[in-house]
């Protein structure tokens, strides 16, 4: 059964839940994938709409669909996954907004696997890198994007196709696992973050590419600012 819900809308997705429960008799599963990707931009410039429409959707809108869920998922021990990013525990910059969100995500997710435990419920985190859509090509094809992209090695932005990332999900479902990490070299990172990360911000604030990158996306900034 296709049912179209708005995740800013909390009421909308109570009648999405209360819809399945009705068709099918319960509830055992909910993927909570939502989401959306602003434009590349700099927190001086970045627009605060699109800032807040972001969290509102990635971060809210997870919980939004997550909760109306929660009492079937406790009264038939059921599984909850939500979609993280790699962007949960990498250096956001220049996508700041959704960098926020997933890290949320990731916290949320965590604690929901905590909690659920003692009705025999369980909940995985997914954490996906680039998943070739239209939100990521779309990214992409902004000019500071691709600037940014230049700083990755080739194989951290191949795009992994969505049925890779759907098949990871049903294994992550299958055997209630706690993280579904694709590509599985993200696995690497993610246990060694607290090692990585204070070496690579301190590389981020060096690199000459970023720097000029940051300069390039306030001056577009500024230039649409001009033209409105």
């Amino acid at each position: 059964m296709a049912l179209a819900g708005d995740v800013t809308d909390a009421d909308a997705m109570e009648r999405a839940v209360a819809a399945v429960i009705e068709r099918f008799g319960g509830l055992d599963v909910v993927v909570a994938n939502a989401g959306v990707g602003p434009p590349p931009r700099p927190m001086t410039v970045v627009d605060a709409d699109a800032f807040e429409r972001t969290i509102e959707i990635d971060l809210l809108g997870v919980w939004r669909t997550v909760r109306p869920c929660l009492p079937q998922i406790v009264e038939r021990r059921g599984h909850v996954v939500v979609v993280a990013s790699v962007y949960a525990f990498v250096n956001g910059v220049m996508a700041t907004p959704y960098a926020v969100s997933k890290a949320g995500v990731e916290q949320l997710g965590r604690s929901l696997r905590a909690e659920l435990s003692i009705h025999g419920a369980s909940a995985s985190v997914a954490y996906f890198g680039f998943i070739d859509t239209k939100m990521v090509r779309d990214a992409f094809a902004d000019p500071i994007a691709g600037r940014v992209e230049d700083f990755f090695p080739s194989f951290v932005t191949r795009r992994l196709q969505p049925a890779a990332a759907g098949a990871a999900i049903v294994d992550g479902i299958e055997r209630r696992v706690p993280r579904i990490v694709r590509p599985k070299w993200w696995r690497v990172y993610s246990v060694l973050r607290g090692v990585l990360n204070p070496v690579l911000d301190a590389g981020l604030v060096r690199d000459e590419r970023l720097t000029d990158a940051i300069r390039e996306g306030e001056r577009l900034a500024a230039q649409t600012k001009e033209a409105g």
